[in-house]
């Protein structure tokens, strides 16, 4: 006799926030996802304010450890493209944080249990070789492993839609 089959909790989950894209894109970020996650998938796209002509999405997603990583590899590829993927932490893993600009590419950071990112020892370690005694390109060297230019150059795509009433201006050019 075999034992019942009981529901297992998926062993990974989180978020992936398409901050813009095009709209010929957006199908293909569905089909690059529903790949990654091997289930298929179906956005919720809205205007991108931020952004003419761009679409935004955000999609709570679950499955084997490790997708967040398969996810942000799946959407390199398209240089339009803006994005964040989540993987929250589970036992005996890290979570993760995987940031896409245009401008900058792909900057992965480790998580903890509150979503803060973690700077490993070595990593640290690195950041005060390179800087020497030079506090300023210490402070470089931090901003640069927390991803703080990923964040300053996305955060305006995160909170438009915050902002109905704003008149967004855009370059001519």
């Amino acid at each position: 006799m075999t034992a019942p089959r009981t529901r297992q909790s998926p062993a990974a989950r989180g978020v992936l926030y398409v901050h813009s894209s095009p709209a010929a894109l957006c199908p293909h970020v569905e089909w690059a996802a529903s790949r990654a996650l091997d289930v298929a998938v179906s956005f919720d796209w809205t205007e991108q304010p931020a952004l003419t002509g761009s679409h935004r999405a955000e999609f709570f997603w679950e499955g084997a450890a490790g997708s967040g990583a398969t996810i942000a590899s799946a959407l390199l590829g398209w240089d339009q493209l803006r994005f964040e993927v989540t993987e929250d932490p589970g036992p005996g893993r890290d979570g993760g944080r995987w940031l896409h600009t245009p401008a900058l590419g792909i900057h992965f950071a480790q998580t903890d249990t509150a979503g803060n990112v973690v700077l490993p020892e070595d990593r640290l370690r690195a950041a005060i070789r390179a800087a020497g005694t030079d506090t300023v390109h210490l402070h470089r060297e931090l901003r640069r492993a927390l991803g703080q230019a990923w964040d300053d150059e996305l955060e305006p795509y995160r909170h438009a839609s915050d902002f109905s009433s704003v008149v967004w201006l855009h370059n001519v050019g």
